[in-house]
């Protein structure tokens, strides 16, 4: 592999930040630059936390492509009605698959302060729904993982196959693509949205697949361009970073060009710019913040400076 000789630099610079495992880009299908840090390398497995979920969004994409979904307008009630709570809120009527996708589900959130005792309850499904409604079904975002895990359970229960099992058969054919560790809940529904073990090449290979139209490396239809149109549609804005929102994908412009990327806590990104055919991964300690220390905008910086070198070159 030779290397854009810009990016040397740049990559060699970032072993400052601690929590960084490890580096790809790619430019038009071909890797131009990897690097490994503080001992990790490219192909070591991380759990890549919120960045599960533009996965999940793909295979809601290839559901409603192959359909096992009606598509985005499709009410989720009649799929998860026996999880539903006792006398429920007549709004639980109006949500779709569309709103859980851009988090505009109008429930309280199950990620942040709520995350824990969530996850600890014995049903994530039914104490997802049972929340109250803090907004109307469509209205502003509220970032929660309990939405893309009830995806999860949607797929699972239309398909009647685990989401691992799609997953392996529905993206299997992506070289270099593959899902490590994942936890289930207690009725052995896969995590819709974190807890997802993937490493930086396997990481890179999604968003090549993406940044390709949906097509493999060899042709192969995997995700429908509409589909991928439809997920880097801004829906929403996130309260937290003021960034666009669509299904599973944040959007914003770093360094002068239009960025779709996925974020996971701890600083776990996938970075694509279609103008520049870039695709960039990047994979750091799952442990520690990202947001609050300042540490995401460190890699949107960085992300800023492989970008600049791409275009330049």
């Amino acid at each position: 592999m030779t290397a854009v000789s810009p990016l040397d630099g740049i990559l060699e610079r970032a072993g400052s930040l601690g929590q960084l495992k490890a580096v790809m880009v790619a430019r038009s299908g071909a890797i131009v630059a990897e690097r490994g840090y503080h001992g990790s390398s490219v192909t070591e497995p991380t759990n890549i936390k919120s960045a599960s979920k533009s996965v999940i969004s793909a295979l809601v994409g290839i559901a409603i492509d192959k359909g096992v979904l009606k598509g985005v307008d499709q009410k989720i009630a009649p799929l998860l009605r026996r999880d539903l709570p006792d006398n429920p809120d007549p709004r639980m009527e109006e949500i779709t698959i569309g709103n859980l996708l851009s988090m505009q589900a109008g429930l309280d959130r199950m990620s942040g302060a709520n995350y824990g005792r969530w996850v600890s309850s014995r049903n994530w499904v039914r104490e997802a729904l049972a929340q109250p409604f803090v907004d109307e079904p469509g209205g502003g975002m509220l970032y929660s993982t309990a939405s893309t895990h009830l995806l999860s359970a949607i797929l699972t229960r239309v398909s009647g196959r685990s989401t691992r099992e799609l997953a392996r058969d529905w993206l299997g054919p992506l070289e270099s693509f593959s899902i490590g560790g994942w936890e289930r809940d207690p009725q052995g529904i896969y995590l819709g949205g974190n807890q997802m073990a993937m490493s930086t090449r396997s990481l890179l290979a999604f968003g090549e697949l993406y940044r390709n139209g949906g097509r493999t490396a060899g042709g192969q239809q995997l995700v429908s361009p509409e589909w991928i149109e439809l997920s880097w549609r801004p829906r929403t804005n996130s309260r937290f970073t003021g960034d666009a929102y669509g299904y599973g994908w944040f959007l914003r412009e770093i360094g002068g060009q239009d960025v779709r990327y996925a974020w996971g806590y701890g600083g776990q990104m996938l970075y694509i710019v279609p103008s520049l055919q870039l695709t960039v991964a990047m994979t750091s300690d799952e442990n520690n913040p990202a947001a609050r220390n300042g540490y995401r905008d460190s890699l949107h910086s960085l992300a800023g400076e492989i970008i600049a070198a791409i275009a330049s070159s």
